[in-house]
């Protein structure tokens, strides 16, 4: 689908920037172009080449955008953090529990008793540069 659109959208391309390139110059910008010969010179067909330009440039508005919307359904609509690699297990893992010298195991403290917690000071301790 993406191709088909992607085709439709440089042949509009390329018949709107032909479109533009036929019209008369009104003014005369670097001197050229604007002289009484030419393809189209009558109103008539200056109100056909302005009406078909506005055509095609509606045209490739609406490639465009139909373009965009279809990217965006093609792409992942998930976030980076929802996403978890393959080979991860999201079962949280138990760190083994290490023996810490002169503080109790859970098991020795019981499930009531409060964990041990840091001795606290009145003054700041400070470490010394010896």
């Amino acid at each position: 689908m993406a191709t088909i659109l992607i085709v439709i959208h440089l042949l509009i391309a390329v018949a709107l920037v032909a479109t533009v390139l036929l019209q008369r110059s009104e003014g005369g910008a670097l001197g050229i172009g604007g002289g009484g010969g030419g393809m189209v010179t009558n109103r008539a067909a200056g109100n056909a080449l302005t009406r078909a330009t506005a055509i095609l440039a509606a045209l490739f508005f609406a490639t465009s955008i139909g373009l965009t919307l279809l990217a965006q359904a093609e792409k992942q609509g998930s976030s980076i953090l929802e996403q978890v690699p393959a080979g991860v297990s999201e079962e949280p893992v138990e760190a083994p529990e290490t023996p810490v010298p002169g503080v109790p195991s859970a098991d020795e403290a019981g499930e009531g008793a409060a964990a041990p917690s840091a001795p606290v000071s009145e003054e700041p301790q400070v470490p010394s540069a010896d």
